[in-house]
């Protein structure tokens, strides 16, 4: 063995013992060694510095994830608008047409009315009474006055003190108004149900009806306009020997519903107000 491996070999039994001695002396107070307490003040850092790394990497991770859940829906909505626009004008073209039709007979439509805006008081939806308390903030609320939401129609007022009203609820057993299927304009009757749901009654067995399909009012029965949304064909079963059994979900959810609007309608003439009306219970 030359004198240049001898010197390495001392160093490094040297650097063995120092190591030996450091990991048998502790810390001060401290039970860890003064080996262990070094390794502690190298390796914290590190720790420290690589756990923020996995912390802004997992961040980044979801910021990435949530964006491009973002950009799915921005997309989704943006194709749902600009079939509605296709759809609006389709039926912009129609209405027109429809005008003119007017127009070239002689045909002038009746107004819809204004909708005005009433504060939702309280609102029964498991009882057998099935009504709402309303407060529209006006006194020229009238009885018979159709009541609506965004989705679609809500019932009628029954009965009014002040600027309070009750609405009879759509989904009231009691309730009645006279429907039609959109796709095919076939006419019959919507009636609530006794567990607090809708049914489209006397329509024929050889009547055209699918799930799925929209059923919209009528306008037939003197007090609800023809085509306020009503709700959707859930289920089809054959019922007596002349009629369907149809179920149909409301096209308004009554549980996220905080705010309705009446409706205005012009005043029919008096010979024909004293006519009874379908939706009267």
């Amino acid at each position: 063995m030359t004198e240049r491996q001898t010197g390495w070999l001392l160093v490094v039994v040297l650097v063995g013992q120092l190591i030996l001695v450091a990991s048998q002396v502790t810390a001060g107070d401290s039970s860890k060694s003064q080996l262990a307490a070094f390794g502690l003040r190298l390796t914290a850092p590190i720790a420290r510095a690589a756990h923020g790394g996995i912390g802004s990497v997992s961040s980044m991770r979801n910021h990435f994830h949530g964006r491009r859940g973002l950009l799915r829906e921005n997309e989704r909505l943006r194709q749902e608008v600009e079939g509605l626009r296709l759809e609006l004008t389709h039926f912009y073209g129609l209405d027109e047409e429809a005008e003119r039709l007017a127009q070239a007979i002689g045909f002038s439509r009746q107004e819809r009315g204004d909708l005005r805006m009433a504060e939702v008081l309280y609102l029964d939806r498991s009882s057998w009474l099935r009504n709402m308390l309303i407060y529209a903030g006006r006194t020229d609320i009238e009885i018979n006055q159709p009541v609506l939401a965004a989705d679609g129609l809500v019932g009628r007022i029954v009965l009014v003190k002040g600027s309070y009203a009750h609405v009879q609820l759509l989904i009231d057993a009691a309730a009645s108004v006279s429907a039609m299927v959109e796709r095919t304009r076939r006419q019959a009757l919507v009636q609530g149900t006794n567990s607090g749901g809708l049914e489209l009654i006397y329509l024929p067995l050889q009547a055209d009806i699918q799930v799925g399909d929209l059923v919209a009012t009528a306008g037939i029965d003197g007090v609800f306009p023809r085509g306020i949304p009503i709700g959707t064909v859930t289920s089809v079963e054959p019922g007596d020997e002349l009629f369907h059994r149809i179920q149909l979900e409301p096209a308004v959810d009554l549980n996220r519903l905080d705010r309705v609007y009446t409706l205005d309608r012009p005043a029919l003439p008096p010979p024909l107000e004293e006519l009874p009306r379908l939706a009267n219970p």
